[in-house]
């Protein structure tokens, strides 16, 4: 290793502090052998905005259960000069949030959305070297191969999802000199929090056994859980479970139900039927005895005479996407015409289509919501008691999509499951099979779908029989097929058979009715919050929605309103302070491109007015200055309370913060 590399990690002394030198050590041997050099200033190749959107949307689920728990996080780090990062599972920066002016200062080693701390780009780090390493790490100052990161302190916890895959990282980074020891002791507890989620979301309409050891710590981030199908076969478990019953997720999936608690599952149901203790008592395979919870929808069990509903801690999820239609719900055609000329012409011509068996083929942008239209045509349709199972074809790998789509048979190939599995076209016999970004299905499963659609009979994998199937089929895409065509990258005869009826949805920056949908959303969200009173929009936030390009369309928009609908106070009113700080770097650099000024730099700017009234303005007064003296006068005006100034004057209380004289606001002064 050259002299310019050895960081203070690989030190006796550094080892002492506990220091993991030996994973420090094989993290800088793979950075040399990438070519790459301590002293360099690395090319960053930051993401465009789009292909950052489209990331966004690939990783969804992930930042939907991710974000809430990030900004708890923040409120426990606040002033702390750090911030927090979300990551694939390829090391890409999703989102990140934090102190404003550490932001800024991390926005020079390119430490935000859109950069890749991969080992191969950015050498030893948190990020990259727990992605190699598939556990927690922290790299402290020094540690860092690259010179230029060696200002940072990275604690960085692997995600992983229900199934035990990674899927990202959750990051905690700082300056190395304000570091503190319980930083990791909270990413790790706030990426418990995540998978959880992620694991109680992914298996809600299965069998939960949530257990410990004491019955104080069900319900809380000690307790294990897991899921098992209706025969009581074993799905999956959390890491709390693994921990308490000594065994990795590998080994536990040679399980079941019986062979973990020592109860069968027509035990577990009738324990849980005439049972009156607030949990159960169940035996461990290795003796120990746990309180216990079990957790499922309200299903009927057993068959014919006899059959029990149960219905056990359900009431707070939400209903299935096949059964009833929730009140709050988009789910008929009706619902979504709300107002926009060309969503009520589209739906005119869907419905002039329904139960006529004519393919349906959805063309739009990402995010504009063309499953949710989807399901609204199977829900208004004759099919509308019968199953709609969705598809996307861009998420399932091309290994697997066949076995996805026509399902096997027993034995069909090494690692099968037992008795095989019925494929998504089967599932959707008799009522509606749901296409969603039909342009990336592989070319060569392409046929194979031609040929079902015309002859209505499908073969799963190491079948010797074809079986009959009645679907209707709606397809949706993003992609331009015809260019597709063109290129040979898309069956023409295929396209023309699912090209019944063609309709585009628009994208939301090109519908008159933003406030109208807004509101819709909103509503949900309230309910969903358990909120007595609906939430609202302050005016220049909505005028600032109206403005925005909405490059993620309805699903940007509406995540963006759950994450502000759970930050709201108690006036239920959504402001500029409640908004995610990614939204607002997309405000600023917009108005940057079109020449406006920031909303906050302008109301600060004009603060002098609101606040100091009739003072006058020095002569030779920075406008910095003034900016500065009248923040601070409208704080002290409201004693102290930054959110109140902050909604005095219309901005939030991040702008508050970085306008006020540093004495006052208890930040440093300053850019770095």
């Amino acid at each position: 290793m050259r002299d310019d590399v050895h960081p203070v990690g690989l030190t006796a002394a550094n080892r002492s502090n506990g220091w993991p030198a030996p994973a420090i050590q094989k993290a800088h041997e793979r950075s040399e052998t990438f070519g790459l050099r301590a002293s360099i200033r690395p090319d960053y190749d930051i993401l465009s905005d789009t292909g950052l959107v489209l990331k966004r949307e690939q990783n969804q689920t992930l930042c939907a259960h991710a974000m809430p728990i990030m900004e708890t996080l923040r409120e426990q780090i606040v002033n702390t000069q750090s911030m927090i990062v979300l990551t694939n599972a390829e090391g890409l920066i999703l989102h990140s949030i934090g102190d404003d002016d550490f932001l800024h200062r991390a926005e020079k080693v390119a430490l935000r959305p859109g950069a890749n701390w991969a080992e191969d780009r950015q050498g030893t780090n948190a990020i990259g070297t727990s992605l190699a390493e598939g556990c927690a790490m922290v790299v402290h100052g020094d540690q860092h191969y690259l010179a230029a990161n060696r200002f940072l302190t990275c604690s960085s916890v692997p995600i992983l999802d229900p199934y035990g895959d990674l899927i990202g990282v959750l990051d905690v980074t700082g300056d190395y000199r304000s570091y503190h020891q319980h930083t990791m002791a909270l990413a790790k507890m706030s990426v418990q929090m995540i998978e959880n989620h992620l694991f109680s979301t992914a298996f809600r309409d299965v069998l939960q056994v949530s257990f410990h050891g004491r019955p104080e710590f069900l319900g809380t981030l000690m307790e294990g859980i897991i899921a098992f199908t209706h025969d009581g076969r074993f799905l999956s478990a959390n890491r709390s479970a693994q921990f308490q019953f000594g065994l990795p997720l590998a080994a536990l999936r040679t399980h079941t139900l019986s062979s973990l608690f020592q109860i069968s599952y027509a035990q577990l149901i009738d324990r849980l039927t005439h049972g009156v203790a607030p949990h159960l008592m169940l035996n461990l395979h290795n003796g120990a005895v746990v309180c216990a919870r079990a957790q499922f929808q309200r299903t009927s069990f057993g068959q014919g005479r006899g059959a029990v509903d149960v219905d056990v801690a359900a009431a707070s999820r939400p209903a299935r996407a096949n059964g009833p239609r929730p009140e709050t719900g988009l789910s008929r055609l009706s619902d979504l015409d709300t107002g926009d000329a060309r969503v009520s012409a589209l739906i005119a011509k869907l419905r002039r289509v329904l139960g006529k068996d004519i393919p349906i083929l959805i063309a739009g942008e990402t995010g504009t919501g063309k499953e949710l239209l989807a399901q609204a045509i199977h829900n208004d349709s004759p099919r509308r008691d019968r199953p709609f199972v969705a598809v996307n074809c861009a998420s399932i790998p091309e290994s697997l999509i066949e076995c996805e789509l026509f399902g096997y048979e027993e034995g069909a190939f090494t690692g099968a499951r037992r008795k095989g599995s019925i494929g998504k076209l089967m599932q959707a016999n008799g009522g509606t099979l749901f296409l969603d970004e039909i342009g990336d299905m592989p070319y060569s499963l392409q046929v194979r779908l031609l040929r079902v659609l015309q002859e209505r009979l499908v073969t799963p994998l190491g079948a010797t029989r074809a079986l009959p199937v009645d679907v209707s089929i709606i397809c949706a895409t993003h992609r331009n097929l015809r260019e597709m065509i063109a290129q040979n990258q898309f069956r023409e005869d295929l396209y023309y058979r699912i090209n019944g009826l063609a309709v585009r949805l628009p994208s939301l920056r090109e519908r008159s009715d933003l406030a109208v949908v807004v509101e819709k959303m909103l509503q949900r969200e309230s309910v969903e919050c358990g909120g007595r009173r609906s939430l609202s929009v302050a005016p220049d936030v909505m005028a600032e929605f109206a403005r925005h390009a909405w490059p993620g369309n309805c699903r940007q928009l509406a995540n963006l309103l759950r994450t502000a609908a759970a930050m709201v106070e108690d006036d239920r009113e959504i402001r500029w302070e409640h908004l995610p700080d990614d939204f607002l770097d997309d405000v600023r650099g917009a108005r940057c491109r079109s020449g406006e000024a920031d909303h906050g730099e302008a109301a600060a700017s004009a603060a002098d007015t609101l606040a100091a009234g009739d003072a006058l303005v020095p002569d030779g007064a920075r406008l910095q200055d003034v900016t500065a003296s009248a923040v601070a006068m409208t704080v002290a005006r409201y004693g102290g309370n930054v959110s109140a100034a902050a909604r005095a004057l219309g901005v939030s209380r991040n702008t508050i913060y970085r306008k006020m004289p540093a004495t006052q606001s208890g930040r440093p002064g300053g850019d770095d």
